[in-house]
């Protein structure tokens, strides 16, 4: 085997030896979910500018939480999306499912960056902006359980978290092309000019961004038919209730972590750390590029020894670790941060490389897009999307920096009690 086939091999690439339609199906899944994931995760890391122009207040921290709040009404509509595209992918097909969330995410997204604010419409301006991350959600809430979906049923069973982390992949390079953008934007622009237009400019992109998502999934592979149930949201509520409250409480404990490590960090550190918005966003820039770097090798891993081997240990190392890594985070010193990111990057990283295969394999094939997209919506939307809003409250009410690990705590243990007592390890064949 020549150089370029082993690389080829290791990283899906098309050689003589693989199906060519295999890299087109990888990158039509990676593609679209930075797009998408870009769009809806730019909010995030300019909420406290956000904060300021659609939801004054005399007390900063009340404005934050508002802000907050809105960030969270699109992951709330997230389990509703997931029924909406997860019918779509079980009935039509994942490639309508997948196409369409693309569209429902570039209109709100570029009708965002021409939003006026509460200075000159009034609360208008607050219940528009609420709309729009509405929309948002609902777009996600079918983007991305459709695309593992899409993946890992198009992958070889031996090579399926491999196959399916791609999606995860691209979500997280659009949740760092965010995070980029935010870091740029933070420096060139002085802090009034960054109020005063500049935070419209990677909403602006993002929206035009997303048009190129939708040309390119219309060429998408179109699946082989395979038997589906007629009425899947009545039985992911009925027969397979339990199967989709399983998956559900074990994306708790991940969901949550990602959003605190990366997504309300970033306000945690320039609101309690009193750092520079521009060094949070790089040094979070810095520890979701460590991310993508070890999602492969996390889907590796779980193909190779098997989902709970991996994922056990790693629920349980967090749970011991997550206290004293939040304290790094709580630091003025930016090595001390940065080290305390790295360690959640490579904690959640490797999770969630053997996360992506265990969802779409517990989940049965005539309601698996709309149970998986229910389930996994569930948990990210009523706890990892709310997590900023709730972990500023925790800090607000409590008068303690380090409360949010407390929230981390819990829904980590969650998670691992459920996949110890109450799943067993997929067999290969199960797709």
């Amino acid at each position: 085997m020549t150089a370029t086939e082993s690389y080829a091999r290791l990283m899906m690439l098309p050689s003589h030896h693989q199906d060519p339609s295999l890299f087109k199906v990888i990158l039509v899944g990676l593609i679209g979910n930075i797009v998408e994931w870009y769009d809806f995760a730019v909010y995030g890391y300019f909420a406290s500018v956000i904060g300021q122009l659609f939801f004054p207040a005399s007390d900063s921290a009340v404005s934050l939480i508002a802000s907050f709040g809105a960030f969270a009404a699109g992951f709330l509509m997230r389990p509703l999306g997931g029924l909406v595209f997860g019918r779509i992918g079980d009935l039509v097909g994942r490639e309508k499912a997948m196409s369409l969330s693309v569209v429902a995410m570039a209109a709100p997204t570029l009708l965002m960056a021409l939003l006026p604010t509460y200075d000159s419409v009034g609360m208008a301006a607050p219940m528009i902006l609420i709309l729009l991350r509405m929309i948002q959600g609902l777009s996600v809430g079918g983007e991305y359980t459709s695309s593992l979906i899409f993946l890992a049923e198009s992958a070889p069973k031996n090579r399926r978290a491999f196959t399916a982390v791609w999606g995860n992949w691209g979500a997280a390079a659009g949740i760092l092309l965010g995070s980029g953008v935010g870091w740029l934007s933070a420096s060139i622009f002085s802090d009034a000019d960054l109020m005063a237009f500049g935070w419209r400019i990677p909403f602006a992109v993002g929206g035009l961004v997303a048009m190129t998502g939708w040309w390119i999934r219309r060429s998408i592979p179109v699946a082989p038919h395979q038997p589906r149930s007629e009425a899947p949201v009545k039985e992911i509520f009925g027969r397979y209730g339990w199967t989709v409250l399983r998956v559900a409480l074990i994306n708790i404990g991940p969901n949550v972590v990602f959003y605190t490590a990366f997504v309300y960090a970033v306000t945690y550190i320039r609101k309690i750390d009193q750092l520079p918005e521009s060094l949070a966003l790089e040094l979070n820039t810095f520890a979701m590029l460590f991310m993508l770097i070890l999602l492969p090798l996390g889907a590796w891993c779980s193909d190779r020894f098997g989902r709970k081997r991996v994922l056990v240990p790693l629920f349980s190392l967090l749970l011991l670790l997550g206290y004293p890594l939040f304290g790094l985070i709580h630091s003025t010193d930016p090595s001390q941060i940065l080290q305390g990111e790295l360690a959640f990057a490579f904690l959640v990283s490797m999770m969630t490389g053997s996360m992506v295969a265990l969802n779409v394999e517990l989940m049965p094939l005539p309601i698996r897009c709309t149970g998986l997209a229910f389930a996994y919506n569930l948990a990210a939307g009523l706890f990892g999307g709310t997590t900023p809003l709730i972990a500023a409250w925790l800090i607000h009410a409590s008068d303690n920096p380090i409360a949010p690990v407390f929230w981390v705590l819990t829904a980590t243990s969650i998670s691992l009690l459920t996949l110890m007592f109450f799943i067993k390890e997929p067999a290969v064949e199960t797709i």
